[in-house]
């Protein structure tokens, strides 16, 4: 048995096309192996989960502004006919099957 800790984020199918896959200006306290981050586009139907350590080195930290140190992040790109697309450099968290 392990202890995880596990934050969601999701998008809905309602939001602008653009923001589908974004997730921006979220607090990453205390990066550590057992908290992981779920992150789910319902307009790209799919979900990434990313161990903490690693979202910190994946997601572009704000230097400026109100979300000055928080994290951003963007899974997914829009194609010209204005479908939303998942971004193959995250591929390796997409949909997992076994991740803990």
């Amino acid at each position: 048995m392990r202890y995880l800790d596990i934050q969601i984020k999701a998008r809905s199918k309602d939001c602008n096309p653009r923001n589908a896959g974004r997730f921006p200006a979220m607090d990453i306290v205390n990066p550590r192996p057992n908290y992981f981050f779920i992150f789910y586009s319902e307009q790209a139907n799919t979900y990434w989960v990313v161990p903490s350590e690693e979202l910190v080195r994946l997601a572009r930290r704000n230097k400026t502004g109100r979300n000055q140190g928080r994290y951003t992040i963007n899974f997914c790109n829009v194609r010209a006919d204005g479908t939303v697309a998942p971004r193959p450099k995250f591929d390796r968290y997409k949909n997992p099957k076994n991740w803990r």
